[in-house]
């Protein structure tokens, strides 16, 4: 009863030796060989297929990431562009015209301090570095900028209305004055 129940390991060792040496697939060297470079002929077939079909993929997308770039570029052209390039007035110096126009002198104000941000605006897009308007006025080279005097001037003008308030006397003569002296620094540098 003993011998009955005993395994024998090493008949089941012979058996995959015997595996491994061709007992169990009786397939000689050549037709192996012959079966391998058929399967390695398929790999090769459908790596090409593959990186056929990748490469179009990649091609596509470079070619519809050009297109969206060329439409961003117009379309973000012609928002930076359009309203000084429009041939008329400048819609923020419309508004201004209009305040001065009032009789409210917190309108003539307001006018004053809007053409002073826009004068601010022209000085750093023509590259004056400076944390204020004044700072950048004085990095202005005076051959560069012919209406200098006339941008030093009418910024005092903004300067007394911000530290003074409403205290400060702004009569209409001034204002028109100061919009005047604004509009030749912004006609001189195109904004306007």
């Amino acid at each position: 009863m003993h011998a009955a129940t005993q395994i024998n390991v090493e008949y089941f060792f012979r058996l995959l030796y015997e595996c491994f040496h061709g007992a169990c697939i009786s397939i000689n060297t050549a037709e192996l060989s012959a079966l391998l470079a058929q399967i390695w002929i398929w790999v090769i077939t459908i790596g090409y297929i593959i990186s056929i079909i990748g490469l179009f993929v990649i091609i596509y997308s470079i070619v519809r990431l050009f297109e969206l770039r060329e439409r961003e570029e117009k379309y973000y052209n012609t928002i930076l562009v359009a309203s000084e390039a429009a041939g008329g007035a400048h819609p923020r110096w419309e508004r201004i015209q209009s305040l001065v126009e009032g009789a409210n002198p917190s309108a003539w104000r307001e006018a004053i301090i809007e053409a002073d941000i826009m004068l601010d605006d022209m000085l750093t897009r023509q590259g004056y570095v400076g944390e204020s308007v004044g700072e950048k006025l004085k990095a202005a080279d005076p051959g560069h900028f012919k209406t200098i005097q006339d941008a030093w001037e009418a910024h005092k003008v903004r300067n007394q209305i911000a530290h003074e308030g409403s205290s400060f006397d702004l009569t209409e003569s001034l204002t028109r004055r100061t919009i005047a002296r604004f509009e030749s620094v912004l006609h001189e540098f195109k904004v306007i």
